[in-house]
């Protein structure tokens, strides 16, 4: 299975998804580090992604290609994480045949009902045990 986080900005909740997964996955899972900018992708190697791409033409080739995205919900929203998102980037995620896990982080004044209250952590939590969910199921 290929699971691609997708991260931009520092990396912090990429790099964190990433040591979660890494230890979620057993050696034939592919963990791939999607980075927006090199911080990110920085930031998931260090954290032991399979490997990382920074080019927009790859990440999008990436994104067809993965079993599963994990990420912010604003990966959905072009023009968030300091312009990171671009509309074409949204549409890939969208696109992508792949299972989406997004963690709804209210960094837009976007609100997902159901949601609220949750720190980050807790949603990372949550992220990875529906992962893991996810893994069991192909096994």
């Amino acid at each position: 299975m290929t699971i691609c986080v997708v991260d931009g900005r520092g990396g912090g909740l990429g790099s964190r998804m990433v040591a979660g997964l890494r230890g979620l996955a057993d050696d034939g899972h592919a963990i791939i580090g999607l980075g927006l900018n090199s911080a990110s992708a920085e930031a998931m190697a260090r954290a032991g992604a399979t490997f990382t791409e920074t080019a927009p033409q790859m990440i999008h080739r990436r994104l067809y290609a993965a079993d599963v995205i994990v990420g912010s919900l604003s990966l959905l929203m072009p023009g968030s994480m300091f312009g990171e998102v671009t509309p074409v980037l949204a549409q890939a995620v969208l696109e992508s045949s792949a299972r989406k896990v997004l963690l709804p982080l209210n960094k837009r004044k976007v609100e997902v009902v159901g949601a609220e209250g949750r720190t980050l952590d807790a949603l990372i939590d949550h992220a990875l045990q529906r992962c893991a969910s996810l893994l069991r199921a192909t096994a």
